[in-house]
């Protein structure tokens, strides 16, 4: 009898090219749209969250001769990713949605919606990989990242756990994004030439601000203009020593001071919790030899602070700090315990190239201290810790 497997049909090329290897390999392939979003406020003009998508699926699933359904799941979605994201923007954080939707959606909700109906497996269309090894703690997961390192999206799925991960299949993840395209061409595929999605997970390209204003009041505050010899700290190039004690390791993780007197008003922006560090676009000030960045912002004064050129001091950082209930390992047999130090390399957004780092584990957290200063460290984004191409764990950046 076929194994049943249910594909994420998400109206993407790489979605329509897993369900038909699937098919290919010998699978029972049945479609599943799910609709996570109904609302509109907010997106750029033209964009819709799904009419479109639901529209290629279709397609898709017509070529393929494969049975579509849909699955509303909007009210998970909206409790579990979008009232997070808000609360985050709230504090002066910058939340990962793609990240918290593979956690709470794609590989928990959805995955529980297909079990349900008799699926086997559940698979997307991420660009990554999976293997079993076995352990001393018995057989574990090793999710690794997609063979296209262009492509790679491992990152997003950095919070997944060892459960989640028991009857997920990756059918593309040893595959390039060309060879995909190719196929897709081959097979007359509707998808074969669209675009990736952008912007919000299950949401599309948004307005930010207009976005946020659903639960967030624009409120005008002062933007401070900030000279880069105030915040620079000189950290040399190197790794500190595993035994560096916790005073010294939190002096590197911590962000920029910035005192009363050491910038001046350079404009006025509609609130700080609509703006993230590193951010350029949206300040709408000119006049200066180079562009403003923001280096930091303040939601309880309603602050936002810049700095000017890509090489400010404000926008680098030898180190990060993850608070312990926000560590997670998706390989809980090689947890760091408490005055424990290793060295792994980091990413601490999508696409970022590893960097070399070591962690050191404390009773308060995780601190990350990398060889290099990183630039626009942001608060709330998520940093994960990999092993050669095997993703082991991540934590939410405290600061």
């Amino acid at each position: 009898m076929k194994k049943k497997v249910a594909v994420g049909l998400s109206g993407g090329v790489d979605s329509s090219v897993a369900a038909w290897l699937l098919k290919e390999q010998g699978y029972e392939v049945e479609g599943i749209f799910m609709i996570n979003w109904h609302d509109s406020r907010g997106l750029l003009k033209g964009e819709c969250p799904f009419d479109e998508d639901v529209t290629f699926a279709e397609m898709v699933a017509r070529k393929l001769k494969i049975r579509l359904r849909a699955t509303d799941l909007s009210t998970e979605y909206r409790a579990r990713v979008v009232d997070y994201m808000f609360s985050e923007y709230a504090l002066g954080r910058t939340p990962n949605p793609d990240v918290l939707c593979n956690r709470e959606i794609k590989f928990d909700s959805f995955v529980s919606e297909a079990l349900r109906h008799g699926a086997d497996y559940v698979a997307t269309g991420h660009y990554c990989r999976t293997e079993e090894t076995e352990t001393v703690a018995g057989r574990m997961h090793r999710l690794l990242a997609g063979t296209d390192r262009n492509k790679d999206q491992s990152y997003f799925l950095c919070q997944v756990s060892q459960r989640q991960l028991d009857n997920v299949l990756f059918p593309v993840g040893h595959l390039t994004k060309p060879e995909v395209r190719r196929m897709a061409v081959d097979l007359g595929l509707a998808t074969a030439d669209r675009k990736d999605s952008q912007g919000i997970c299950f949401v599309g390209k948004v307005d930010l601000p207009v976005f946020l204003q659903q639960k967030l009041e624009a409120r005008k505050g002062r933007i401070i203009n900030v000279p880069g010899e105030h915040l620079f700290r000189m950290w040399a190039d190197g790794l500190p020593d595993g035994g560096t004690a916790s005073e010294e390791l939190a002096l590197m993780a911590a962000q920029h001071e910035i005192g009363p007197g050491d910038g001046v008003t350079a404009g006025v922006h509609n609130g700080a919790h609509f703006y993230t560090v590193g951010q350029r676009k949206g300040l709408n000030l000119g006049g200066y030899r180079e562009p403003l960045f923001v280096i930091r912002t303040d939601t309880i004064n309603n602050l936002v602070y810049t700095g000017e050129g890509q090489m400010h001091g404000g926008l680098y950082r030898k180190g990060l700090f993850i608070m312990a209930k926000e560590v997670h390992w998706i390989r809980p047999d090689l947890v760091i315990a408490a005055g424990e130090s290793r060295d792994y390399e980091v990413r601490i957004r999508y696409r970022q190239p590893l960097q070399r780092a070591r962690l050191f584990a404390r009773d308060e957290g995780y601190y990350i201290i990398f060889d290099r200063q990183q630039r626009g460290i942001t608060p709330g984004q998520f940093a994960a810790w990999y092993d050669g191409e095997e993703l082991l764990g991540s934590g939410v950046i405290h600061q």
